[in-house]
């Protein structure tokens, strides 16, 4: 099968020496187009799809236009790959073939992704304590059993992902698409609930005041949820921008900042959130008392991070949902203010109005009710052949206003 694998030296590509620097990466990515052998079943109770649209994951994007920072090579989660990989786990997938053991799916039958290698998909049994809890991100497994390393599909080498013609799953981590819905809202099941975990696992107060750190997939999701789930709730946006910022407002956000200048954006916050700004003998001012109650990061960047603290009110929390390259900033403000600085890892079974469920399948419901509609977030979709536009969309997003790019192989 064809299919566009992380991991092989580079096919030759010329790009503009004035261009950006992610542009410049895109000709000397690890990444090229390839044919490599159909998925095999690891176990009988696995099932072979076809992608339909595959979403380009923040992550992804991030690993093909080594987009890493600088210096960033003591990384905790260079443990949990294996490589080389064939990326892409926001899929919407038709079921092609059965394992003999496989159950609840159906050939022909449309689904989405839930990418966890837990212990369910590598046969692990009993499972572990995360996994009996639903919390299938925090799962003890990912190195263990006969499925080479890897957290998600598209980050093991036995488990490919979505950006490729065939993609092989466990039963249990597919989901089935209703009818009703278009593979254009299915797609964004996965960020979707990437952002529901952080926000339902840290809610906003009522009538309260948030911040929600960047308007990608993370932030826009963070945003439609907010105001299905929490509509009495304040929503402020930073986003870099002008097409995030346009969505932003147009999914109901109170408020939307460019990013920069941060002094500015921390004075407009507090102008809209109230509280008081204190100037320190240099540097950036601190809000005490602070103008928001939650910050929802998804960029996770030092420079949001201190953004976000001197903002927030005392006992605040800063839900850190966003992930890039670390780096040192200025957190006196965290210990002042006594803020709670808290990770928000993917998503599981979720609790939403007293009901608990897959987190996908929150995502499905809402979209049924007409509560949430994401389809102005799919700006870009590209065939797998053009995966090198679909990145250059990405590398240089203020010019191409894309948001959300995808990979349609339908």
């Amino acid at each position: 099968m064809k299919a566009l694998v992380f991991g092989v030296p580079p096919d030759p590509f010329e790009v503009p020496v004035n261009a950006n620097s992610l542009t410049q990466n895109l000709a000397r990515t690890p990444t090229a187009l390839r044919q490599v052998p159909d998925p095999q079943l690891p176990h009988q109770d696995w099932v072979i799809t076809r992608p339909r649209l595959t979403g380009i994951c923040g992550s992804d994007s991030k690993q093909i236009l080594m987009d890493f920072g600088e210096g960033d090579i003591d990384n905790a989660m260079s443990g949990f790959c294996s490589f080389p990989q064939v990326m892409g786990h926001e899929v919407i997938a038709d079921v092609v073939a059965l394992g003999p053991q496989a159950r609840g799916l159906e050939v022909g039958q449309r689904v989405v992704l839930n990418p966890w290698l837990s212990c369910g998909p590598r046969g692990i049994e009993p499972p572990c304590p995360a996994c009996e809890n639903g919390d299938y991100s925090l799962c003890w497994s990912f190195t263990d059993g006969d499925i080479k390393p890897g957290i998600h599909t598209g980050v093991s080498a036995d488990v490919t992902g979505g950006y490729a013609e065939l993609m092989p799953a466990h039963d249990s981590m597919l989901i089935g698409v209703p009818e009703s819905i278009p593979d254009e809202l299915a797609v964004f099941a996965d960020p979707f609930s990437v952002s529901l975990h952080a926000i339902t696992r840290h809610p906003p107060p009522r009538s309260g005041r948030v911040l929600v750190y960047g308007a990608g997939s993370l932030g826009l999701c963070a945003v439609a949820i907010l105001r299905a789930l929490y509509p009495d709730v304040g929503v402020a946006v930073v986003a870099r921008f002008e097409a995030q910022a346009e969505l932003a407002r147009r999914f109901g956000a109170e408020k939307v900042l460019a990013h920069e200048p941060r002094l500015a954006v921390i004075e407009e916050l507090v102008a809209w959130g109230g509280g008081r700004l204190r100037q320190p003998l240099q540097g950036l001012p601190m809000a005490h008392p602070g103008a928001v109650e939650v910050v929802y990061d998804t960029v996770g960047k030092p420079e949001t991070f201190e953004v976000g603290v001197r903002v927030l009110a005392s006992r605040g929390t800063l839900v850190k949902a966003g992930v890039h390259a670390p780096g040192r900033w200025e957190w006196s403000p965290l210990y002042f203010k006594e803020i709670s600085w808290v990770g928000s890892n993917a998503f599981g079974i979720e609790e939403v109005d007293g009901q608990r469920k897959h987190a996908i399948a929150h995502y499905l419901d809402l979209v049924e009710a007409g509560q949430v509609d994401l389809r102005p977030m799919l700006t870009h979709t590209f065939g797998l052949q053009q995966w090198r536009d679909a990145f250059l969309a990405i590398a240089d997003q203020g010019a191409s206003g894309a948001v959300k790019v995808a990979i349609d192989q339908r």
